[in-house]
């Protein structure tokens, strides 16, 4: 197994990898709309922190050797399902191989954030 890091993305906020190489895929950790460069969540709508949570994946499988085009699977967790059409519009822009997903809502998410996503991709690590 290969641990990743990036300071591209937020450092993890709790006793976990921002993602794991094994057996020719990576798994992430959940992302949340942390900017790496203030270390906050600077969105506060739905759309500007599905936006900077997309952003965190793609640095993270960046430098796992992957990208949003080689993610099999995503696993979306939501505040308020009420938010599910706007989140779906960012989501949409960047997942377009269109990979298999849930999407549940949520009681709470770390740090109050409305949406965190978590992905399964194809690597050549």
């Amino acid at each position: 197994m290969i641990k990743i890091h990036t300071e591209k993305a937020p450092a993890a906020v709790g006793p976990y990898s921002q993602a794991m190489v094994a057996g020719g895929m990576v798994y992430t950790s959940g992302q949340i709309a942390i900017d790496p460069a203030t270390n906050a969540i600077e969105a506060k709508d739905i759309a500007g922190q599905t936006e900077q949570v997309c952003r965190n994946l793609a640095a993270v499988l960046e430098t796992a050797g992957s990208s949003l085009e080689k993610v099999v699977k995503t696993t979306c967790f939501l505040a308020d399902m009420g938010d599910f059409a706007a989140f779906n519009e960012v989501y949409a822009k960047y997942f377009t191989s269109l990979p298999a997903r849930s999407c549940v809502a949520v009681k709470a998410l770390p740090k109050n954030a409305l949406v965190e996503v978590e992905v399964i991709a194809e690597t050549s690590l």
